[in-house]
């Protein structure tokens, strides 16, 4: 499974730019390729990571719904794994068992590149999937959450049917194949590594402005693209947050979107830092 999760989009992104190239690449195919990126990272960074994994705060079945359809539309691994992967990696840290530590492998200068491959996508070959499930018992026992893990591989086709078919409707047939190119191969294969990006490189470079155990760093240049998840260091110091943002200045898109889902009374229980509000404001 491994092989299409990696191989597939990457062949897509070829594709899209092949036939960029060949037919052009459109307003159509930007705005579809942005607008289902966003939709998706938002259903991992503020569904799979901060709602389902850390219960930074809760949702009515509808709400439950969309994040658990648009994380599943990134083709990451269906809910449980995905959470249960993310909970080892919190309990684990950058110590053995941790599924995606970046630590340097084996000796010689090779040793961190090996290392640094492993934390980025390695990981998805050599994982073990035995046993997982004792790291999710809260979510084996929701059946909303059950039944949208079951339906996972057609959420994913969802993911390529819903862009192939707004661009069709926009440019015909040019639209249809620019639409499932750029808005679901391509957009799969940007997200990935965004996402496997913080897993890597957020605990090799960037900066460490809170003292936590592992090694944890923030990632300025990749917050707008991991909706606010690159400000790894602030996340694994305050991990059940449902905002990443320490400062005024820090982009965190995912925390926004939550403040907004809880100002419409769509999220509930949020768990805030202890100066921010629902509004942003001081306490």
């Amino acid at each position: 499974m491994a092989y299409v999760t990696v191989g597939l989009p990457a062949l897509g992104v070829v594709a899209a730019i092949v036939f960029a190239v060949r037919y052009g690449f459109t307003w159509t195919d930007l705005g579809l390729l942005a607008g289902m990126y966003l939709v998706t990272a938002l259903g991992v960074e503020g569904g799979l990571h901060r709602f389902f994994s850390h219960r930074a705060f809760s949702a009515g079945p509808a709400l439950t719904s969309f994040l658990g359809v648009a994380g599943s539309m990134a083709a990451q691994g269906p809910i449980l794994f995905w959470v249960a992967t993310h909970r080892i990696h919190h309990a684990f840290t950058d110590r053995d068992g941790d599924p995606h530590s970046p630590r340097p492998i084996g000796d010689g200068r090779l040793a961190r590149l090996r290392g640094l491959w492993h934390g980025h996508v390695g990981w998805l070959f050599t994982i073990r999937r035995a046993n997982w499930s004792r790291n999710v018992p809260d979510l084996l026992r929701d059946r909303l959450v059950m039944r949208l893990n079951r339906y996972y591989f057609g959420w994913i086709v969802l993911g390529l049917a819903l862009p192939a078919l707004i661009g069709g409707l926009v440019d015909g047939p040019r639209g249809a194949v620019g639409g499932l190119l750029w808005g679901g191969l391509a957009r799969i294969f940007l997200l990935d590594q965004v996402t496997w990006g913080v897993n890597s490189l957020g605990h090799t470079l960037g900066r460490r402005p809170n003292p936590t155990r592992d090694n944890s760093r923030n990632i300025s240049l990749l917050s707008p693209f991991s909706v606010g998840g690159s400000w790894h260091n602030n996340h694994h110091a305050q991990p059940a947050l449902a905002q990443t943002r320490h400062t005024r200045w820090q982009l965190d898109i995912a925390g926004l979107f939550i403040q907004l889902l809880d100002v419409a009374g769509l999220a509930r229980d949020v768990r805030y830092p202890k100066k921010s509000g629902p509004r942003g404001d001081s306490e």
